[in-house]
């Protein structure tokens, strides 16, 4: 029972990343590439259940979580001020990022589901991720949206098992990575809604009072089945031939599959939608409690508190604008993806930094094989972010695309500038 409860307790990591900025992400990379993008959602499962379990790991050994654990780290006067405002404002604008295109897409769903109007809908989604969170707990919302994610992943795999993929073309794809011209905001946005760095704060701040053997199978079943999903959705994807919208994949399954299959997608994409619409205004309180709370006695951010309620309240708010705004979801998804993308290079080394600190960890700090996945995930998210920006300036100012040698250099670069004062604290660490 411990185990089962483990692993719908860690559903919310996948209820969080499988929002509609997957489906709309994965979508796209199907409809514009085919399979050949699959790689990249393997690559961003593999990251995520590595930087999800140190995150948990931080917690259930030191008792502390990510927030708490970078305060204790940078103590200083300007440092740490600097530390909490950087870290805080890029995760809280990551949620209200993300909480715009939860918002946008889980409308669209519903919109073809129910035939009701857009606004209609926003307010009602509004409503209900209101209601949840101002009264319930972050575990018990946690454990509710379990049931969500189940049925939107059995829509999804419904729908991508019907298309019948060829075997051999799936396994290539997953296993020989591929950037086609054109593709880098999509590979970005694809790691970046898979390796959510707001669910890295969110899983270290549910983690507490778990043993870690429950926690390590928790968390590979919910991520495994929730990285399946995303694949699933590109599979899916791959049926839409032209421009990509939610209309339009809704289109295509019901002439390849009948009208069930384009009902099915709708109730995926609400699902989605309602899920996520839930989680990042969840996860930018938890990261804020975590980096702002003096104590676990500080009652002044407790769920119930009106700081608390206001984070999550301001993020909800910023979704519900964009949903009455009118603003076309898919570029608007799309472009949130990528700056979380971005976003977790950043959130990777402070994790790594503390999932190596002797007086937090103990006994339990990151062994060479975590250190190289996690090396790995930061190196991967680094050249991609720089293929992203590449791409943008060259379109933007009509310049020629930098060769891919080029940016492979200088992520390798930024990789050493950053090896220095992390082999130093490595070193610091070793001799305690």
């Amino acid at each position: 029972m411990r185990r089962l409860a483990s692993i719908l307790l860690w559903s919310v990591i996948a209820a969080a990343f499988i929002g509609p900025g997957t489906v709309t992400t994965a979508a796209s990379a199907g409809a514009s590439y085919g399979l050949a993008l699959l790689w990249a959602l393997v690559f961003s499962t593999g990251a995520c259940l590595v930087l999800q379990e140190a995150s948990a790991r931080l917690t259930v050994v030191s008792g502390r979580n990510l927030g708490q654990a970078l305060r204790e780290q940078y103590q200083t006067g300007a440092r740490k001020g600097a530390l909490l405002l950087l870290v805080l404002g890029a995760i809280v604008a990551g949620c209200a990022a993300y909480e715009a295109g939860n918002i946008l897409g889980g409308v669209s769903g519903a919109a073809m589901a129910t035939g009701w109007s857009a606004h209609a809908l926003t307010l009602l989604s509004g409503l209900i991720a209101g209601g949840m969170l101002w009264r319930s707990p972050p575990q018990t919302v946690a454990r509710a949206l379990s049931l969500v994610v189940a049925v939107m992943g059995v829509a999804f795999l419904c729908t991508a098992i019907l298309q019948r993929p060829p075997l051999g073309a799936l396994l290539r794809a997953s296993l020989v990575p591929s950037m086609p011209r054109g593709s880098g905001l999509l590979v970005l946005g694809l790691v970046g809604t898979t390796v959510v760095p707001y669910n890295i704060f969110l899983g270290s701040g549910i983690a507490g009072g778990q043993e870690l053997r429950d926690l390590r199978i928790g968390l590979a079943v919910a991520v495994g089945l929730g990285g399946l999903i995303s694949m699933a959705v590109l599979v899916t994807g791959t049926a839409v031939e032209g421009g990509f919208s939610f209309l339009a994949l809704s289109q295509v399954l019901a002439e390849r599959l009948g009208g069930w299959a384009a009902k099915l997608f709708a109730v995926g994409l609400l699902g989605a939608g309602l899920s996520s619409a839930i989680t990042a205004p969840l996860a930018a309180a938890v990261t804020a409690r975590s980096l702002l709370q003096k104590g676990r006695d500080d009652e002044r951010w407790s769920p119930t508190s009106w700081r608390y309620r206001a984070v999550w309240l301001s993020v909800l708010a910023v979704g519900l604008g964009f949903g009455l705004s009118g603003v076309k979801p898919v570029p608007a998804i799309v472009l949130a993806q990528a700056l979380n993308g971005l976003l977790l290079p950043l959130v990777a080394i402070f994790l790594f930094l503390a999932v190596n600190d002797r007086r937090l960890m103990g006994e339990a700090v990151n062994r060479s094989l975590a250190n190289l996945a996690t090396v790995g995930v930061v190196w991967v998210s680094i050249l991609l972010g720089l293929t992203a920006i590449a791409r943008a300036v060259s379109s933007a100012l009509g310049l020629p695309l930098l060769p891919g040698s080029w940016l492979v250099g200088a992520a390798s670069a930024s990789m050493l500038l950053l090896a220095v004062p992390v082999y130093r604290f490595l070193r610091a660490q070793a001799g305690r």
